[in-house]
């Protein structure tokens, strides 16, 4: 706050000098506080009266501005005049009738918030209650946050929170950095570090090892390059500016790949045979992207008053990707083609929450909304949550399961297709055919890999005009590779909420012993168990066994060929703690939400799929306790090598947020197959997961450009490309100029490594800045060749604006390479290049040549060169 006292003082209109003094003198008053007597005496007015004696300031800084050196030596007082914020409980009448009564008394309100997102909010909220000018509401954003908010009645200044006055817990800001997150990169995990000797793919040469960094003269200097040894120990080194062209290898795991060769042609050849059988695939899914397209569905207004009121009142604060996925979720609503959007979330990150907004959109908007789950427990657990979050608004939400009576069903059936029901949750049975809609709007479809072919062949047909929005933690691998090639929109929620740990998951033998510690440290921390069992004939035999080595654990069996109101009971019992540990089949797979139960024995694992296991070891942790998963198998030696790798990966990857690599995991074991047909490919195991993503969606952006280019005219920009495209894909920099980040500066080889690789998947000058920011506050001073390195950045990015291929910067030299299509030389960025030679002609000679290219002397430095490039585009 005293670094910022200058902006905070202009922003809050009072004298700058006065603020640092009462900054400091509350950043004393904390220092001292627990020397306090706990009963400060309060005036008449609430007012918080303090008043201590001290000898001296232990930063050696002044209290107040009034003290004098001699005061210093001896006691001295410092008085505030505060008073706690008062409590609105989200009545915004009172909210609004306070604010009024401050301002009148001449105190400024400002209001802190560290999302811009409330801030609006509050501002909508207060302008439609406002009915006159007189009414309206003047408050100072402040877009950081506080623990709780006051009142200083001395400076007259009114410290308000945004979390207070909804009504919401605070939480310190999460520690992922919003702009540097960009977008998120769909890899099996991300790489942090390169091992020696590991096999990776350069996009250009194909598989090879990894050799380390390694300094290699250039011209006169040294440059950092990347050492990838091929067949034969032949050795390519690849510039640090091109590292995004180098991935880690992942194939089938257990067959080393076989190294490809220099210059043999034969990697060119694999990329185009891959290439052309992905492009058969594409086109089938292009096509059915047009087919979308064409489709007119129903517009939805922007947001209500009403809805700014349900999202505000959400008892958490939205993670980064939550609010992503819900802005997503709602722009497709807003836009007249039917939505078709996938939330990919780790079980309790918040989808349910994204549902409940996207419903209550559509049913302000006059439109009924059906919510399908796959078990009637889930279609339980969400009916109690939408009830919940929607029971102050105009909205009628019910459900229809088999545990419903005959009676009750058919009432609700009826006034279902009489309009009288907004929200509907259910399972298969929505689709049958005596459910009739009066004007359905919104389909919701939660786990859709739980529903069978049958059933999402007449969600297929009931959704043809229809938005539809699919949840689901773990994608099955042909769901999400109909995401990751366009056909489908996808959102990614891996921020996990505060306050969650991952879950501890160990690989085990059958032994009751396991089970009986497991059982027993539980319930020493008056936690429940999970214990699930495939079968349900021998799940007494394991209630036998428990109650032998655990007699005190009360035990409950729970299944699905139950009575559905016994086994409705069994659950309620159960999340009551009226038991410790329930006993049960899948069924606890999908809906049941028990803070109290921390840890899940899998038994007999090996026979679950990677997203049944993901999904059940979901259900614990869920408070903020650590949770454990205990997953109990054969010997891993007798089990087949498809398995082995399954259970592997749900141990590996036991991070929060990690839903989406299981997922992958589970592309890579079982393979991409085809989209359209049943057909296997091998594409993954040749180069490797993400060459292949690579390849992919460079076969897409030619069937856009050449095949399908009526369809995606409306995306092109003035240069005739489609929106997004460029004449360049991107420039190579070549340079013999220092640029690097030196061992003194950061000694470890990795931590180098995975710096230049985070550098090389920045995008804008925002995110650049952010990244020297935590550069300069891990290391220290930016050294001169280090900054260097940073501005090849802009100038990457300036030179593929302009159509340049390959900048050359060499023996004070600089040669543009420009793109060799016929199209660039009547294009507008050519003409910009064209006006700086006519303008610095002496120091330009154009090569019109084979590959026609510039020549610019007397550029010495990275920063020259960006400078030339600036003014080329016309920003200098």
């Amino acid at each position: 706050a005293e670094t910022n006292a200058e902006t905070l003082a202009a922003q809050f209109i009072i004298d700058e000098e006065t603020f640092k003094k009462q900054i400091v003198a509350f950043r004393h008053l904390e220092l001292k506080k627990k020397t306090l007597s706990p009963a400060l005496p309060h005036n008449g007015e609430g007012d918080r009266a303090a008043s201590f004696s001290t000898t001296n300031t232990p930063d050696g800084l002044p209290i107040t501005g009034e003290m004098s050196e001699g005061q210093r030596g001896s006691g001295s007082s410092i008085h505030f005049h505060t008073a706690p914020q008062p409590l609105f409980h989200k009545n915004f009448d009172l909210v609004s009738q306070e604010f009024h009564r401050l301002m009148d008394e001449g105190y400024k309100i400002c209001i802190f918030a560290d999302s811009e997102k409330q801030i609006a909010r509050l501002q909508n909220i207060f302008e439609e209650q406002a009915k006159t000018e007189a009414d309206a509401i003047h408050f100072y954003p402040v877009n950081k946050a506080i623990h709780e908010g006051f009142i200083d009645h001395t400076l007259k200044l009114c410290f308000f929170t945004d979390h207070q006055i909804f009504d919401r817990f605070h939480k310190y800001n999460l520690k992922s950095d919003k702009a540097h997150r960009g977008k998120v990169a769909l890899t099996l995990k991300e790489i942090q570090q390169f091992e020696i000797g590991d096999y990776v793919v350069h996009i250009d040469h194909g598989v090879g090892r990894f050799g380390g960094l390694v300094r290699v003269p250039q011209g006169d200097v040294m440059q950092e390059m990347i050492k990838i040894t091929y067949q034969h120990e032949d050795t390519v080194y690849v510039s640090i500016h091109a590292l995004h062209k180098i991935s880690k290898y992942k194939g089938k795991e257990g067959e080393p790949p076989r190294l490809n060769k220099i210059g043999g042609g034969a990697w060119e050849r694999m990329k185009e045979r891959v290439k052309t059988k992905v492009k058969d695939i594409a086109r089938d899914l292009i096509q059915l992207y047009a087919a979308r397209l064409k489709e007119k569905g129903f517009a939805y207004s922007k947001d209500s008053y009403m809805q700014h009121e349900l999202e505000a009142s959400f008892v958490y604060e939205d993670t980064p990707d939550q609010l992503k996925a819900t802005q997503d979720v709602k722009a497709d609503m807003e836009k007249a083609r039917p939505m078709d959007r996938l939330v990919c979330g780790d079980v309790g990150f918040g989808k349910t929450e994204v549902a409940i907004r996207a419903a209550f959109k559509a049913a302000t908007d006059g439109k009924q909304v059906a919510v399908m789950v796959p078990t009637t427990v889930l279609a339980y657990q969400h009916y109690k949550t939408f009830s919940s979050r929607l029971k102050e608004f105009p909205v009628r939400v019910e459900y229809l399961t088999r545990a419903r009576s005959a009676k009750d069903a058919k009432e609700v059936l009826d006034d279902l297709k009489e309009g009288k029901v907004d929200i509907i949750i259910g399972t298969h049975k929505l689709i049958g055919k005596q459910v009739k809609f009066k004007d359905l709007g919104l389909l919701i479809i939660d786990e859709e890999q739980k529903f069978g072919v049958s059933t999402k062949e007449k969600l297929r047909a009931m959704k043809v005009n229809v938005d539809t929005l699919t949840m689901t933690a773990t994608p099955i691998p042909r769901t999400l590779q109909f995401s990751l090639m366009g056909a489908r929109d996808l959102s990614i929620i891996q921020t996990p909420p505060p306050n969650r740990y991952p879950i501890q998951t160990e690989i085990h033998t059958f032994s009751p012993e396991i089970f009986a510690d497991a059982i027993n440290f539980e319930m020493s921390r008056n936690g429940q168990v999970f214990i699930v069992n495939n079968k349900i004939s021998n799940l007494r035999e394991l209630e036998d066994m428990i109650h032998k080595y655990v007699p005190d654990a009360r035990v409950c069996v729970g299944h699905g060929q139950m009575n559905p109101q016994e086994l409705e009971k069994v659950i309620l019992d159960f999340m009551n703690y009226d038991y410790d540990v329930m006993l049960s089949t899948t069924i606890v797979e999908n809906g049941i939400d028990v803070p109290n139960a921390n840890t899940i024995i899998i038994n007999s694992a090996q026979n679950y799929g990677l997203s049944d296991i993901h999904q059940m070891r979901g259900r614990v942790g869920r408070g903020n306790r650590k949770a454990f998963c205990y997953l109990i198998a054969p010997p891993l030696a007798a089990l087949s090598d498809v398995t082995r790798r399954r259970l592997q990966a749900v141990e590996n990857f036991s991070d929060l947020g990690s839903g989406i690599h299981i997922a992958m995991q589970d592309l890579d074991i079982r393979g991409a197959g085809n989209m359209l047909g049943a057909e296997q490919s091998g594409f993954i195991t040749d180069l490797g997961y993400e060459t292949y993503q690579k390849i992919l969606n460079e076969a897409v952006a030619e069937l856009k450009e050449n095949e399908f280019t009526e369809l995606f005219a409306d995306d092109k920009d003035e240069e005739g490309r489609i929106s997004g495209e460029k004449f360049v894909a991107e420039t190579n920099v070549e340079s013999d100029i220092p640029a690097f980040f030196p061992e003194e500066y950061v000694p470890s080889s990795p931590e180098r490594m995975g710096l230049y690789r985070e550098l090389d998947t920045l995008t804008s000058p925002k995110q650049l800045e952010d990244y020297k920011k935590r550069l300069i506050d891990r290391f220290g001073q930016i050294p001169d060749v280090g900054e260097s390195l940073l501005t090849v950045m802009p100038v990457k990015w300036t030179a593929q604006r302009l159509g340049i291929e390959k900048v050359a910067l060499k023996m004070g030299r600089m040669i543009l390479y420009f793109a060799s299509e016929d199209a660039y030389f009547q294009s507008r960025a050519f003409e910009k290049v064209l006006v700086y030679i006519a303008s610095h002609g002496r120091g330009c000679t154009f090569r019109d040549g084979d590959r026609k290219s510039l020549l610019i002397k007397g550029i010495n430095t990275m920063e020259e060169a960006l400078s030339v490039l600036e003014a080329m585009e016309g920003k200098k």
